[in-house]
């Protein structure tokens, strides 16, 4: 069983940067494939990025560019650089843990994160 908690949301204002981490317990967390997701208030849960045990990552077109998904084997932790924030990109952000392929399997319970104009 694989615990997440993400920890780094908070308020800032459009244009700025904040930096999520996810941290997991387990030893396999360096074969999982780390994705981070969000849900803003009135939509559905949508795919923000996802980082392999390799390091390659995949990223939504909303936030590429923007947004960087880095991972720390040694210290389980998956990090979510986000910079020039949008208030669109006010939501409630988690962490997923998955296999390489299919659906995430264990769900964090999300860092709000909340960018004013």
């Amino acid at each position: 069983q694989v615990q997440l908690v993400e920890s780094g949301g908070g308020l800032v204002q459009a244009g700025g940067s904040l930096r999520l981490s996810c941290a997991a317990s387990g030893r396999t967390f360096s074969s999982y494939r780390m994705g981070w997701f969000r849900q803003a208030p009135g939509k559905e849960r949508e795919f923000v990025g996802h980082i392999r045990w390799s390091g390659s990552t995949l990223y939504a077109d909303s936030v590429k560019g923007r947004f960087t998904i880095s991972r720390d084997n040694a210290k389980n932790t998956v990090y979510l650089q986000m910079n020039s924030l949008k208030p669109e990109d006010t939501a409630l952000y988690y962490c997923a843990a998955g296999a390489a392929m299919g659906e995430f399997a264990h769900w964090g319970q999300g860092t709000q994160v909340t960018v004013s104009s």
